[in-house]
């Protein structure tokens, strides 16, 4: 554990960034234009969705900037960004899916982010609840709670907006680390300590239904946080053999939870079609509100997640690797069990 509170440009405070729009790229007309381009050349050649990499998807002057902006404000910098304005609209599912896994490429490799093999995740309401131990939270209209991804960077694009409700909401991990220390050191120096987490599940050759890991990790002179989801730590109890939850650890949970909901700590984002939002999950816990959906299918929320792995990511303790699959260096994340095998979905399923 740090003796002392982390800066950077990473432990920011959402009611200091409330005001501003400046983490939003708005693509312009020549961009959009080189992305059509990159779409028809992927159809003309029959990539393929999983086939999808920079030197496929061409972005001659957009390219350079998706790169700097990886390697500087989502693993150098604040953590997270927005790239606003993809003509969804006027594309197909197909189209709107070439555009996606392309641009996310310039970002990192896409990696399974279920059972499934889902390299293409589609968050939208499937009729599951909470209640249901194998079902994950993102396929449902529940409010999620903070939390990360088994990934280095995780991407949503918004096809369409719930009726109401729904508001993305990010906050730092480390500036929540911050005044954990600052107000109750003894609570901070708890999250150091392993926490289980069930898998719902979703459970790879070898491994227990669960995976026990610490939230807080001081590895070579960065802090990484891993917070799996409250929900999860919760069920992760129906398992004989893991520790019931003590006291202290109990408050700690309860600490670190009322600082991530704290408006002043957190910022929420509306999505509008067509927005990309990118996180750096080692700093960053992401969540979403409650939403109202549409009565009408066709028009429900919709959102296409990516779970990316950089080329150039931070080193990660090797404890991680229990969920993580390894911390090797652009060769991690996702979930990977009997039988899987890397798709692509145009569909949610």
């Amino acid at each position: 554990m740090p003796l002392r509170p982390i800066e950077g440009p990473f432990a920011w405070r959402g009611s200091a960034l409330a005001r501003s729009n400046d983490y939003i790229h708005r693509f312009t007309a020549a961009e959009l234009g080189e992305i059509d381009g990159a779409i028809e050349t992927a159809r003309r050649h029959g990539t393929g969705l999983l086939e999808l990499r920079p030197d496929t998807f061409p972005l001659p002057k957009l390219g350079p900037f998706l790169t700097q902006l990886r390697d500087g404000t989502l693993l150098q910098g604040r953590g997270f960004a927005m790239l606003r304005g993809l003509p969804v609209e006027r594309y197909s599912m197909e189209e709107s899916a070439i555009a996606y896994l392309g641009l996310g490429s310039y970002f990192g490799t896409a990696v399974s982010q279920n059972a499934k093999g889902h390299a293409l995740g589609h968050v939208k309401d499937l009729g599951r609840t909470i209640d249901d131990p194998t079902a994950r939270i993102y396929q449902t209209t529940h409010k999620q709670t903070f939390h990360t991804d088994s990934v280095d960077i995780v991407a949503l694009l918004c096809l369409k907006t719930a009726r109401a409700g729904g508001l993305s909401r990010i906050v730092s991990s480390v500036h929540l680390y911050n005044e954990m220390f600052r107000r109750r050191p003894d609570l901070a120096a708890e999250l150091f300590h392993p926490f289980a987490f069930d898998r719902r599940g979703e459970v790879p050759p070898g491994k227990k239904p669960y995976f026990a890991i610490p939230i807080f990790h001081w590895h070579q002179g960065q802090l990484t946080v891993f917070y799996g989801n409250r929900y999860y730590i919760q069920s992760a109890q129906r398992f004989a053999e893991v520790p019931r939850l003590t006291a202290r650890q109990s408050e700690a949970l309860d600490l670190f939870d009322a600082l991530a909901n704290d408006p002043d700590n957190y910022l929420d984002i509306e999505f509008k079609p067509g927005d990309i939002q990118l996180v750096h999950n080692h700093v960053i816990l992401h969540d979403r509100t409650d939403y109202e959906d549409w009565p009408e299918p066709e028009r429900r929320r919709h959102l296409l997640r990516l779970w990316l792995c950089p080329p150039n990511g931070r080193p990660l303790p090797t404890v991680l690797a229990d969920r993580h699959g390894s911390v090797e260096i652009g060769r991690r994340g996702g979930i990977m069990v009997e039988g899987t095998r890397l798709t692509a979905p145009l569909e949610a399923c």
